[in-house]
């Protein structure tokens, strides 16, 4: 290796790897040379190392002194330059962590992780999302795509913050899309209902784009779009104003004592919907005897999907179908 390609590579490592490169080469070359001039007082290139750190680094223990006039100079010599280098070293290394930490509070540092979540947009919603993925798994790694926000603490938030625009590929490349596990798109409520659509359709066409397998759950706020999003490539379409509406109905013409909202929430905080295909000892079964079979499991048969129609609750006596798709009630 020519001294040319030397410091082509050196000058392309990070200033903390320089630093301490040139911090040891200093170290070993004083070390050396006092070995040199004094092998009686420094037996061997390591004692002489060993001084060399202990001197530069202004601790001074006194094990190992040296005797001779040249030996002195060259003490010098190493206190001005080592003990000079050490110091910039530690500053360097201590400036560099406050840096990153002040980058990755500004979401410019990429996420390298994998099996990860990436949630789209930072809001009252995403943020309570966060808090109860947390609390469920706290080994669960996220990531926050946001161009609004400009800094989110790691440290009061469990999320890795990715500053940009989520239609952008060098954006969901930073977010390392290629390696996630899912993603939510939630739409932006303070601009246009039509427009706040646009762009997550926008994000769904870019985040299919660049991982053709990955589940997107997109929320949609106008029933027009969500044809739209699903052509884009998402693959559930959370229509929130539609939920809203049904909720905000049964608020008000709900039967006396009783509270649809806290029902619901409570329900989906602690259960989970599954759709399964029907098990092979429930074909030619009816409602009332699959419901039973479940039971049994402790997880509760709500209704089925039949030809692309949903049957919540059927009749007991409904005989089911080996393409029936059953809705199941369970546990987290």
């Amino acid at each position: 290796m020519n001294l040319e390609s030397f410091k082509h590579i050196f000058y392309r490592m990070p200033i903390v790897v320089r630093l301490l490169l040139s911090v040891s080469l200093i170290m070993l070359f004083f070390g050396t040379v006092i070995h040199l001039l004094e092998p009686q007082q420094f037996p061997s290139i390591f004692d002489g190392i060993w001084w060399a750190f202990i001197t530069g680094a202004t601790v001074g223990y006194g094990d190992y002194i040296p005797l001779t006039p040249a030996g002195r100079i060259v003490t010098l010599l190493l206190i001005l330059s080592g003990g000079g280098m050490l110091t910039f070293y530690i500053t360097t290394l201590a400036a560099k962590t406050i840096n990153h930490e002040s980058d990755l509070s500004e979401g410019k540092v990429s996420f390298n992780g994998k099996q990860h979540i990436i949630v789209v947009g930072w809001n009252e919603r995403t943020k309570q999302l966060v808090e109860m993925i947390a609390d469920k798994d706290p080994q669960q790694e996220m990531v926050l795509i946001d161009r609004t926000l400009n800094e989110l603490q790691y440290r009061h938030y469990p999320i890795h913050f990715i500053h940009g625009d989520p239609s952008e590929d060098a954006v969901l490349v930073q977010a390392n899309i290629k390696e996630a596990e899912s993603v939510l798109i939630s739409s932006d409520i303070t601009t246009e209902e039509r427009k706040a659509d646009i762009n997550t359709i926008l994000t769904t066409v870019a985040v299919r784009g660049n991982n053709q397998d990955i589940p997107i759950n997109a929320e949609i706020l106008t029933i027009s779009q969500v044809e739209n999003a699903i052509r884009a490539g998402a693959d559930t379409v959370i229509s929130s104003n539609d939920f809203m509406s049904t909720l905000f109905y049964h608020e008000l013409f709900h039967e006396t004592h009783t509270r649809p909202f806290e029902t619901v929430l409570n329900l989906l905080n602690e259960q989970q919907f599954t759709h399964i295909t029907l098990p092979n000892e429930l074909e030619g079964s009816s409602f009332k005897e699959a419901a039973r079979f479940f039971l049994d499991n402790h997880e509760l048969l709500l209704g089925l999907i039949r030809d692309g129609n949903w049957m919540m609750n059927p009749s007991g006596e409904t005989s089911l179908d080996n393409e029936d798709i059953l809705i199941i009630l369970s546990a987290w």
